[in-house]
């Protein structure tokens, strides 16, 4: 069985390795790029995470669950990805890379099942969830999701 190819997506954002970072990982920042979910993690490998908020009846429903496989702040977040009720998780891996003013982001999304219904999903998510990051480490507001 073949697998899907990687999502490999190189930002620079306009802010220290140790912003960057805390974009990704703090609950503010992942409720606003995300669309009011919060962020649930136990930083460390092994750890559990989840991406929760209000579904479209208002209750409460996991949007993302994984586990964390590296925690090395403020240079490598790496976990498993599941969306939604799939049972085939994926892996993302997050590197920061400080240059002069800026620092060089790269997420790989990789490890896709082949026939894994979420990777049109995230190939359309990740542009839009960086480039809000972005925005929001940048000017200290940002865009709305589609």
């Amino acid at each position: 069985m073949s697998h899907q190819a990687p999502l490999k997506y190189i930002f620079y954002i306009a802010a220290t390795p140790e912003k960057v970072w805390e974009g990704f990982v703090s609950r503010e920042s992942n409720r606003i790029i995300f669309g009011g979910a919060e962020l649930q993690a136990d930083f460390k490998p092994g750890g559990s995470l989840a991406w929760v908020g209000a579904g479209a009846d208002g209750k409460p429903m996991t949007y993302v669950r994984g586990k964390v496989l590296r925690f090395e702040p403020p240079k490598v977040f790496q976990y498993t990805f599941a969306m939604g009720q799939n049972d085939k998780p994926s892996r993302a891996t997050i590197e920061l890379l400080p240059e002069t003013e800026a620092t060089q982001v790269t997420v790989t999304h990789d490890d896709w099942a082949e026939d894994d219904a979420t990777y049109a999903a995230c190939a359309d998510g990740w542009p839009r969830i960086l480039s809000r990051l972005k925005t929001l480490l940048e000017t200290g507001k940002t865009f709305k999701p589609h």
